[in-house]
């Protein structure tokens, strides 16, 4: 269904000449086509799910923002404030994000629900929170928050 989405997203933003939209999402679509492929080599022959294509679209995300600093520390804006530009359009395809209060709440669930005690539940916590809130959350610092409860 998200790959649906963005194939439509394409096809408009080639339509209306958004050249910055139109570049953003080939780059999504032949990354998802590349993970698809690795996923069929691997004996899933359906590619992969929309967890994964969440998962992946975070990534970009990272990756962009991990860009702007570098921009930025050489001085070159205007490459900053086109990584900006990617990281609105591959958004639009992700879900609503958790705040930080939510996300407590949502780790204190798991918690909760798993009866974990310890640090060493941390990995089953982790497991939970990405399969129940799959690219509603940074999971980067939501590991950070698990951590810090489960101490």
């Amino acid at each position: 269904m998200l790959r649906t989405r963005l194939s439509d997203a394409l096809k408009q933003a080639m339509k209306s000449r958004d050249v910055r939209a139109t570049s953003t999402l080939r780059l999504i679509l032949a990354a998802l086509k590349d993970r698809e492929i690795c996923a069929r080599g691997k004996g899933n022959a359906d590619g992969i799910g929309d967890d994964e294509t969440l998962a992946m679209l975070q990534t970009m995300i990272k990756q962009r923002r991990e860009a702007i600093q570098l921009y930025e520390q050489g001085g070159r804006l205007e490459l900053a404030q086109q990584e900006q530009d990617e990281i609105k359009i591959i958004e639009g395809f992700l879900p609503r994000q958790l705040n930080e209060d939510e996300t407590r709440t949502a780790i204190s669930a798991a918690l909760k629900e798993l009866g974990c005690c310890g640090v060493k539940d941390m990995g089953r916590t982790m497991a939970w929170l990405k399969q129940h809130y799959p690219g509603q959350m940074d999971f980067a610092r939501a590991s950070g928050l698990v951590r810090q409860q489960l101490s």
